[in-house]
This record gives structure tokens, sequence and C-alpha cells, in this order.
């Protein structure tokens, strides 16, 4: 799935925004993000404007953490 957020100054409040679009549709949210920069460009008050995906088909866990203890890292060409 792709979430889009932005965020828009109205009075001098910030307000944000989001839009959820299917894992199936890439090219959607990427237009979508090219219209609030088009918004943005012509002066209106739009701001922030990112993408986050989560890939639902994901094998492991997001983010990072320590290799198990199990684990011999070593440089390729040291041995």
């Amino acid at each position: 799935m792709y979430m889009v957020y932005w965020t828009e100054i109205a009075d001098e409040t910030r307000i944000p925004y989001q839009e959820l679009f299917p894992p199936s549709d890439l090219r959607a949210a990427l237009e979508f993000m090219e219209k609030l920069r088009q918004r943005q460009r012509a002066g209106e008050s739009v701001c922030f404007v990112v993408m986050s995906s989560e890939n639902p088909d994901s094998v492991g866990h997001a983010g990072a953490a320590d290799p198990p203890p199990d684990y011999k890292w070593m440089k390729r060409r040291k041995q």
C-alpha cells in the first residue's frame, strides 16, 4: 500500500492530510503527488509532500535489528 502525506497552511494553521492508494496503484500515488507539487509551485500553501509504502507481502519485519548471534560476518578480502 502507498500513503501520501502533505500539509496545507490555512490562516497560519498547519493542517495535515493523507491519501491511501492500493498496492497495485503506484502510478496513481505518484501522479497525485505531482498534482500536489504543481499546486505548491503555483503558490498554494502546500508543503511536506511525501509518500510512504508498506509491503503486505514482506518476508521479514520492517526496521533494523541486530544480527542473530550465530551470524559470522567478515570482509570479503580479509580471511
